[in-house]
């Protein structure tokens, strides 16, 4: 059963844990403003000596969306702990794919992560070895079938997906992200490399978790809360996010069926 802590908040159980991965974009900030009950949050569990992960699907160097928090208000102390699923990918990129060729899908504001590979990006997807999705092109970052197209004729090369979430909310307006190519990818036969959550590679390599009580904070059903089911951890889902109009329209515990998922804690806003 989940409880939800709207009146009693995240107070009420933060003692309960040693290390707490929390989502950015839904929780912490919408893409361009900062919740600040969030942030008063965060305040207090690093206060308490908490453990603190700010672990996002964002497709960048850690250092990239730290400056952006930075630029959205959020104080030094409250950012140190930042780890992105583009540092998970570049790690591995680095160890198997350093001088293959590649064909980049998304944004070129993203491709600040990859500048050590500029050498072998390829202008033509066919000259390419393998294809890395960051995202969408900008003047086709609405209509999937574009990507059909583009792919059908390359399902034998792999592909490396920096961002697992299907969809996200800048403000009001939602938009596509990363995984929402790379399962068009999947439904076509190929081959998809996933970095972030809900994969475990991304929590693990973010920091020394072992032997600690952990709860994952996030409002994707797909990525926070299935990533914390598959490594055992609690997880407290924020309502207002992506889910909000499904969770508003059929309840919770018709939500989480739907999604074969387990939410231990609910709360429509991150407060404490």
């Amino acid at each position: 059963m989940t409880k939800n802590l709207d009146l009693s908040g995240l107070k009420s159980i933060a003692d309960n844990y040693d290390l707490f991965y929390i989502d950015l974009w839904g929780v912490v900030h919408n893409g361009v403003n900062l919740h600040e009950k969030a942030i008063a949050v965060l305040k207090e569990l690093i206060k308490r000596k908490k453990m603190v992960v700010l672990l996002t699907n964002a497709p960048r160097p850690n250092k990239t969306v730290k400056n952006f928090l930075e630029k959205m208000g959020m104080d030094k102390e409250l950012r140190e702990h930042v780890f992105t699923s583009g540092e998970a990918a570049l790690k591995y990129l680095k160890n198997f794919f350093l001088s293959k060729k590649f064909y980049h899908i998304g944004p070129p504001r993203d491709f600040d992560l990859f500048s050590l590979f500029e050498k072998n990006k390829c202008e033509d997807i066919v000259e390419s070895e393998y294809l890395l999705c960051t995202g969408l092109f900008d003047n086709h970052d609405k209509d999937l079938t574009y990507y059909k197209s583009l792919l059908e004729k390359h399902i034998n090369k792999k592909m490396i997906c920096t961002n697992p979430d299907l969809i996200v909310d800048r403000g009001e307006v939602r938009e596509l992200c990363a995984g929402s190519v790379a399962m068009v990818f999947e439904k076509m036969g190929g081959e998809v490399i996933y970095f972030g959550k809900p994969h475990p590679e991304v929590y693990n390599q973010s920091t020394d978790n072992n032997n600690k009580k952990i709860l994952a904070i996030g409002d994707n059903l797909n990525t926070d809360i299935r990533g914390a089911n598959l490594l055992n951890y609690d997880s407290l889902l924020i309502s207002n996010g992506i889910h909000r109009n499904e969770i508003k329209n059929k309840g919770i515990q018709d939500v989480t069926k739907e999604y074969e998922v387990i939410v231990n804690y609910i709360q429509s806003d991150l407060k404490w």
